[in-house]
């Protein structure tokens, strides 16, 4: 008997359910940080140099490919609801993987 934990929809949906929480988590950052863009100019241009490290670039990188994923993943759970399941929806899987990995790619691309 196979486990449903090797089939390729469980692991979009863990990866779904990880990235959303890993962008829960980066939220209050993110408005911490606009927050400190408008009210306290001098230490957003200290953190603007900080950015600019190569393993800050790398951690962006890493956000671009979970957002990716989220949004991929909720594609892929949009068509689950509203179309029929095929067999084809397994290379769904794939694609969106493949998909969240090029944008973060081509997003590593122009950011260095």
């Amino acid at each position: 008997m196979t486990s449903h934990r090797s089939h390729p929809s469980y692991w979009a949906f863990v990866l779904h359910r990880v990235s959303g929480l890993v962008l829960a988590v980066f939220l209050p950052f993110h408005f911490s940080l606009l927050v400190q863009a408008t009210e306290y100019a001098v230490g957003f241009d200290g953190f603007l140099k900080w950015s600019e490290q190569p393993m800050v670039k790398l951690a962006e990188t890493g956000l671009i490919v979970l957002l990716a994923l989220h949004l991929t993943g909720g594609v892929r759970l949009l068509a689950l609801e509203f179309l029929a399941w095929r067999d084809w929806q397994k290379t769904l899987v794939a694609v969106c993987g493949g998909l969240s990995l090029a944008i973060g790619l081509l997003f590593l691309v122009n950011a260095v």
